[in-house]
């Protein structure tokens, strides 16, 4: 394996939700550890699995994990790291001010941002840890998804610039005194990211045309901030020996190599390595050792035919029963890669057929709608909430309003104020809420982001209920949208995952934190399914067994109605083909 030759102490692996990032990380890890090499995994992701991977608690303190000897790992809890944030900040003016300022203060520090921004503090703080790399000989990181990385490894910069242009100012965050103090670690994050020689960027990708790009662009993003020591791991290939006697199989083979000839530009002048698609979950020590190991994938069983098939309600019928409320808000959310953006357009695209008026949007930076959509079609608006064009939209709105009657000094304050980060929290929130809004006179079906992402933006509505409802009291009557996404006749949350362990472990832990914010989820579509494909693979046949106990889970444990979908000959894009998918 190229990437793991002569690795420097960092190790980052990256890309698009769903690719394999933490199996490769943790198959890499063990292997590092096998050596004799002292290891540490750190999972930066806010939907983080590790612990599930190696089937113990890991959480956010270092701990050795059992299974592998000179193996220690560490989940940064966003969560946890934000709530010491807070008591940093507010802990030393207790007593000194208004107990109704302090409550204040906690609840400005209650958003997305200030999860974020302490998820980094912790990030950082192991990046430049002396002391772990004295402990430790080889540091793993297994990253969240793409997205929420490139803003995570663009943070050090943004920050460093608006404590350069806000010395004496106070943001979301609390005192700039408080970030101040970071400035130095910021700059060691940087710099340690930037060097060959401390760091290496593993690249993860599938075969499909959508991941692909995506993978592009994080090269091109993460070069032009100085990453630029990138290797490419191309995860899940299907063997050509599993086309000898199955035309699904032929058809995800030559889909797979037509991919891979076509590379996009800059990812094919990348050291790639290929791993084969794996018979069994990615869930336990053995199972990851086989992933790294060439021809691990001809190890299955003999079965040739696929169990039988499941009952279970057909995409159509699913939307058949959404059709029914005439308009109202349908969220599609749950672990990258399992395909939302698809199960989202094909949704639309129904609802459309049907004569409904429908608003397709995404709040997930690195959605493909347009690819995914390939055309037009009647009563189908589609849209993006772009962050950054949400952010000069809402910067110019402040200037235009509250900035109207300043003088130049005060305009040139609000300015300095507006280029902190944390602005793009709030207009992302604000494009969300006017979203919402539209889907009390028709169908709006929105493709969220990753799972981490979507609690993030989640947070920040929930806080913006909680501020509405202090300051109205008992004393008039108001809908936030938080009030709109826990109606469940106004929305309709649909979680998206694959038959495979971690995905609906994934998928059930974000079930929970919705229920513990008042919302239930509809429904639960298990997509890309081999349980109910045709085939005779026996690889694709063994996938297919294992895939029984994940459905029986979901149908028991979690869903009050599921839809599977079909592992398809080609990838789902383009009217027509999304039409196939709810016929």
């Amino acid at each position: 394996m190229k990437f793991l030759q002569n690795i420097p102490p960092y190790l980052f692996f990256t890309g698009k939700g769903g690719v394999g990032k933490t199996s490769i990380s943790c198959a890499t890890a063990i292997r590092l550890a096998e050596q004799g090499k002292r290891v540490l995994l750190v999972s930066t992701d806010p939907a983080s699995n590790v612990g599930q991977v190696f089937g113990q608690t890991i959480g956010n303190t270092i701990v050795s994990v059992a299974a592998v000897p000179g193996l220690c790992a560490l989940e940064i809890d966003p969560q946890a790291a934000a709530q010491q944030y807070r008591e940093r900040i507010v802990n030393p003016v207790k007593g000194l001010l208004p107990d109704d300022v302090v409550s204040s203060i906690n609840e400005q520090l209650s958003g997305a941002c200030t999860t974020e921004i302490a998820a980094f503090d912790e990030f950082t703080g192991v990046l430049t840890d002396a002391d772990l790399l004295t402990r430790f000989e080889s540091i793993i990181f297994d990253t969240a998804p793409t997205g929420h990385t490139i803003r995570l490894l663009q943070l050090p910069g943004a920050w460093s610039r608006f404590i350069d242009s806000n010395p004496d100012g106070a943001s979301c965050l609390g005192p700039m005194a408080g970030l101040e103090k970071q400035r130095e670690q910021y700059a060691q994050a940087v710099a340690a990211l930037s060097d060959p020689e401390r760091t290496r960027l593993v690249l993860v990708a599938r075969l499909q045309k959508s991941t692909l790009l995506e993978v592009a662009r994080t090269h091109e993003e993460l070069a032009a901030i100085g990453l630029k020591n990138q290797y490419l791991v191309i995860n899940g290939v299907l063997p050509e020996t599993e086309t000898e006697t199955d035309a699904l199989a032929v058809a995800i083979w030559q889909r797979e190599q037509e991919a891979l000839a076509h590379l996009p530009a800059g990812l094919s002048a990348l050291p790639t390595d290929t791993l084969f698609l794996q018979p069994v979950n990615m869930v336990g020590v053995s199972a990851l050792k086989g992933l790294l190991t060439p021809g691990s994938a001809a190890a299955m069983l003999p079965e040739t035919t696929t169990p039988d098939k499941t009952d279970n309600l057909s995409l159509s019928e699913l939307v058949d029963d959404i059709a029914r409320s005439e308009h109202g808000l349908i969220m599609l959310m749950g672990k990258g890669g399992v395909g939302k953006t698809t199960m989202a357009a094909a949704i639309a695209v129904r609802l459309a057929d049907m004569g409904f008026d429908v608003h397709l949007t995404t709040s997930d930076p690195a959605a493909h709608l347009s690819t995914t959509l390939n055309g037009s079609l009647n009563h189908l608006q589609v849209s993006k909430i772009n962050p950054h064009d949400e952010t000069e939209r809402y910067r110019q709105h402040v200037l235009a309003t509250k900035g109207r009657d300043l003088d130049e000094a005060g305009k040139r304050l609000l300015e300095e104020d507006l280029r902190s980060p944390c602005t793009e929290e709030i207009a992302v929130f604000q494009a969300f809420s006017r979203v919402i809004r539209e889907a009390g006179k028709r169908f709006v079906v929105m493709d969220t982001a990753p799972t981490g992402h979507t609690l993030l933006l989640l947070d920040a509505t929930g806080a913006y209920h909680r501020e509405i409802a202090r300051k109205m009291g008992d004393n008039g009557h108001f809908t936030t949208p938080m009030m709109q996404l826990q109606d469940p006749e106004r929305t309709k949350v649909l979680l998206v995952t694959h038959a495979e362990t971690t995905p609906v472990l994934e998928a059930a832990n974000l079930q929970a934190d919705l229920e513990r914010a008042g919302i239930h989820p509809w429904g639960w579509i298990i997509n890309n399914s081999f349980a109910i494909a045709d085939t005779r693979s026996p690889l694709l046949c063994q996938r297919a067994r294992q895939e029984l106990p994940q459905i029986e889970a979901v149908k028991r444990q979690h869903a009050d109605r599921i839809a599977l979908v079909p592992v398809l000959a080609s990838e789902p894009a383009g009217i027509e083909k999304l039409r196939a998918l709810t016929v």
